[in-house]
């Protein structure tokens, strides 16, 4: 179906009655829920998500004086890209970790060494947006859906499969945002940061899955709001693992650690980050997973059978 003809239909008018305002998921407080286990018995799932992102020099930068071109703050993240992202892919490498990349779909035009060498590691691509300079709020929802199509169109060109995942650009949605998740396809979505196992949201009958995603264990706010050490950082998640190990013997949890290449892939943090992979791979029961084996394995034990969703 034409766009034009999208925003005249009865699914479009479903679009504009706003979820209730807790959200399009049942309360459910994590001790009264079935058993969930992961493979081998692991204890926890661990996923690692590097945000692989662009930010233009011709575009206002985040935490910048809003000058342009902001060489200061747009230099800053550009040595994510050029020296930072390439030690993180080496420490993950060395602990044999197959990482799950926030990408912001530009980067494919931008950095395109970058993806390469990310597919050739195996590393799964999540959809983040073309650009951090973009917010999904700042959009009418004719343009968030056609953003959300080209993002993952243009991955899925660049790595051969679509992207099963998606973060939004500061973890950021419109009231839209999840029924254009579902009309593309998307399996799970990670914005929400509201529980230590995955759990089902009901987007028009299509069973999307939330997957925990973490701001403590995120080295921008850590680092940037919270002035945190890379020591500390460590000491985080190291402490935040032991936790999630201890209540994960009963049922399975869920650890994310997101990092930002131009943050733990500087030479005084990326020891922190090597550390910390060490002292949680010295534990018997964990699984390092992508986002896509978590969510597989999660509906695996928790069918619910899939409504077809056709919007186009």
């Amino acid at each position: 179906m034409r766009l034009a003809n999208v925003l005249e239909s009865e699914e479009w008018r479903r679009y504009q009655v706003k979820p209730r305002a807790t959200g399009p998921f049942e309360f459910s407080p994590v001790t009264r829920r079935p058993k969930l286990s992961w493979p081998n018995g692991a204890h926890v799932a661990v996923w690692v998500i590097p945000n692989i992102e662009v930010f233009a020099l011709c575009d206002r930068m985040p935490e910048g004086r809003g000058n342009i071109p902001d060489v200061y703050n747009y230099s800053k993240r550009d040595y994510g890209a050029r020296v930072g992202v390439w030690r993180i892919m080496e420490v993950l490498s060395n602990h044999g970790i197959r990482a799950t990349v926030a990408l912001n779909s530009n980067i494919c035009d931008i950095y395109p060494e970058i993806v390469d060498e990310a597919a050739h590691m195996g590393w799964e691509f999540m959809g983040h947006n073309e650009t951090n300079t973009q917010y999904l709020y700042d959009l009418e929802p004719a343009e968030e859906r056609s953003l959300i199509h080209r993002t993952l169109q243009r991955i899925e060109q660049a790595t051969g499969e679509r992207p099963k995942g998606w973060l939004g650009s500061g973890l950021q949605e419109t009231w839209h945002t999840l029924d254009f998740l579902a009309e593309a396809g998307i399996r799970y979505v990670a914005d929400w940061v509201n529980d230590d196992q995955p759990y089902y949201m009901n987007i028009q009958g299509y069973p999307l899955v939330s997957i925990p995603y973490s701001v403590d264990l995120n080295d921008k706010p850590m680092y940037e709001k919270y002035h945190r050490t890379a020591n500390e950082f460590e000491t985080i998640i190291c402490r935040h693992f032991d936790t999630l190990y201890e209540e994960g013997k009963d049922s399975g949890r869920v650890m994310a650690i997101a990092l930002h290449p131009y943050i733990t892939g500087t030479a005084h943090r990326i020891i922190a980050l090597d550390n910390a992979l060490k002292y949680i791979a010295s534990h018997e029961n964990v699984w390092f997973a992508t986002g896509q084996d978590i969510v597989e394995e999660f509906v695996k034990q928790n069918h619910v059978k899939n409504t077809e969703v056709n919007r186009k």
